[in-house]
């Protein structure tokens, strides 16, 4: 059976990368999950993210995300970075991950791509999706965790943090932008898209993540589970 893939998505600040830690560490205690890994039907669970999930695209993500200084990044440069980060991650991967079963938790992919170039740069979105499918050969998240929260909110809450990088850098028109795309993003595909607030505590949101990842959990082992 292939493997699931589940993705964390949302604005800066909104907290996703700590909950993709949160939500591998509770997996892999599910009582659930490890019978499945004892069955064999779920070898692994993985963590990777975008840009960065390989060799190279660590080095993608230093042009992306560095400080440049002066030089500015063109966007439809930015766009083709993205893209080429992705095309290595999923063939180098993502996709092997898959075809063994294993479950791949993504912080970001896609849709991090419609928001930020399509609605937070004014990129052509056809355009977009074109390099998405490219990028992808059509690979589409089984699950997208929306970690919604207001722009303003989560660049307040990099700012806590210290440096910011070049794309937390941008002013808050264009988060806001960003957060739309992510906003239409959600009405658009509701089957695979679940918002979860992410104005409450870190606990509070990583059992609200946990409880929609154990259903749909339920819901694609559900034989196996029962058996």
């Amino acid at each position: 059976m292939p493997g699931k893939l589940l993705v964390l998505e949302g604005v800066e600040g909104c907290g996703k990368s700590t909950q993709l830690q949160i939500l591998y560490a509770a997996l892999r205690e599910h009582r659930g999950m490890r019978q499945l890994q004892q069955r064999g039907l779920i070898p692994r669970i993985l963590t990777t993210r975008e840009p960065g999930g390989t060799e190279l695209g660590l080095e993608l993500r230093q042009l992306l995300l560095g400080d440049r200084g002066e030089a500015a990044m063109a966007s439809r440069a930015e766009l083709l970075l993205y893209a080429a980060d992705r095309a290595q991650h999923v063939e180098e991967l993502i996709k092997p991950a898959l075809a063994e079963g294993c479950w791949v938790l993504c912080d970001r992919f896609i849709d991090s791509t419609v928001a930020y170039q399509g609605y937070g740069r004014g990129l052509d979105l056809a355009l977009i999706e074109q390099l998405n499918q490219v990028a992808t050969g059509g690979l589409v998240p089984d699950l997208t965790l929306w970690l919604r929260l207001d722009a303003e909110v989560g660049l307040a809450r990099t700012r806590q943090r210290g440096r910011a990088d070049r794309m937390e850098q941008a002013d808050l028109a264009f988060h806001q932008r960003v957060q739309g795309g992510f906003e239409a993003l959600a009405q658009q595909q509701p089957e695979r898209i679940v918002a979860i607030d992410a104005m409450g505590g870190v606990d509070t949101v990583a059992r609200e993540i946990f409880a929609v990842v154990e259903g749909y959990l339920q819901q694609w082992y559900a034989p196996s589970l029962t058996a």
